[in-house]
């Protein structure tokens, strides 16, 4: 039998890289299609078991997925519906705080000038500039948030049509890989289900204990219209890290422009921070990282990596994604490694002699 040819390191290293550069570009380039299915899989296999509970309990297939849909659909509405009454009431008060916001700018501007020697004028140009610069950005955020709306209308189809074809989908996985691997096969998708259902759950719990949290937090406070600010401060914490940084700036503006001082802003920055380490602490470890073990680091780069990606829909799914990825290496010996770099598990010990430290035993 003749010898396998051994390839260089740097040589096997260069076409890996080019196969990712090529799947991030293919991903990138076919996102209007990936994103509403990605996102369409997910609730598919959360929605899974209530749909086999009710086939288990004798009522048809298409029923059932029907039903469970529905159920979705109803709790989407009446979360919707909330959010509207808030909003008009904002809207109505929206020229008070938009004239209030005008005078505290215009103090603002005068105190730098006074401070920095920089003149009104100059401030207007650089401000000015500033929005110019930032239409493309803007524009891009905006596509995102359009995006993401029409997602509403393409998901349920993908939705309904995944649950239906579940069975053909998952022979196909099976029949993909041989039979040796079926096993492994086996026990990777029943953890991705496990971990993807855990997951989410776990999100949707976080989010309406935070939301409760920071709504009771702003209303003892205070603050005007704060059981809007603190259900939207819950929706963006569900962007990692980042989201909490724009949720509390949310309240503390809000603050600024209806209250004269600034005990109560100072009051939301102690309340967000207590509750940002209830949330860190006791929350996520315990409702959602428990199933879903992935490193700060790990997921703050992926969560960046998502938004240049898929923007605010990549934001959303990157950290599911790197979940299921994690489970994949950790059942594949080559790729152990990767997987527990991914892990939040930090080893005891080093191997080899690192920074001029001594091996441990």
């Amino acid at each position: 039998m003749p010898a396998v040819k051994e390839y260089p390191f740097y040589l096997k290293n260069t076409v890996t890289l080019f196969g990712l550069i090529l799947l991030v570009y293919t991903f990138s380039q076919l996102a209007d299609v990936l994103i509403p299915l990605a996102f369409a899989a997910f609730i598919a296999i959360l929605l899974n078991p209530v749909c086999n509970w009710l086939m288990e309990h004798k009522v048809p297939k298409i029923f059932s997925i029907i039903i469970v849909m529905l159920i979705g659909a109803i709790l989407l509405v009446a979360l919707f519906y909330f959010l509207s009454t808030q909003i008009i009431q904002f809207g109505d008060s929206l020229p008070m705080l938009k004239q209030k916001f005008g005078e505290l700018f215009t103090t603002f501007k005068a105190w730098i000038a006074t401070t920095f020697n920089l003149s009104v004028q100059k401030q207007d140009l650089m401000i000015k500039d500033a929005i110019n610069n930032s239409q493309a950005m803007v524009g891009h955020t905006l596509g995102s948030v359009l995006g993401v709306f029409g997602l509403v209308f393409v998901i349920p189809v993908y939705v309904f049509l995944t649950l239906f074809y579940k069975t053909l989908i998952l022979n196909f996985v099976f029949e993909v890989f041989s039979e040796e691997n079926s096993k492994q096969v086996s026990e990777v998708l029943k953890e991705t289900k496990t971990a993807i259902q855990s997951y989410i759950q776990g999100l949707l719990i976080e989010m309406i204990l935070v939301a409760i949290l920071n709504s009771t937090a702003l209303v003892l406070l205070g603050v005007k219209y704060g059981i809007l600010i603190g259900v939207i401060g819950a929706i963006l914490n569900l962007l990692p890290y980042i989201g909490g940084i724009i949720a509390i700036a949310l309240p503390v503006l809000m603050a600024t422009v209806t209250k004269d001082g600034y005990t109560t802003q100072l009051g939301v920055i102690i309340a967000y921070l207590v509750i940002q380490f209830i949330d860190n602490n006791i929350l996520v470890p315990r409702i959602v990282s428990s199933k879903v073990q992935i490193n700060a680091l790990i997921s703050i780069i992926v969560v960046l990596l998502g938004n240049m990606l898929w923007g605010l829909s990549g934001m959303f799914l990157a950290i599911p994604f790197i979940a299921v990825i994690k489970i994949i290496f950790d059942r594949i010996e080559e790729l152990k490694p990767w997987g527990k770099l991914l892990g939040d598990t930090v080893p005891t010990r080093y191997k080899g002699a690192i920074w001029g430290q001594k091996k441990k035993n």
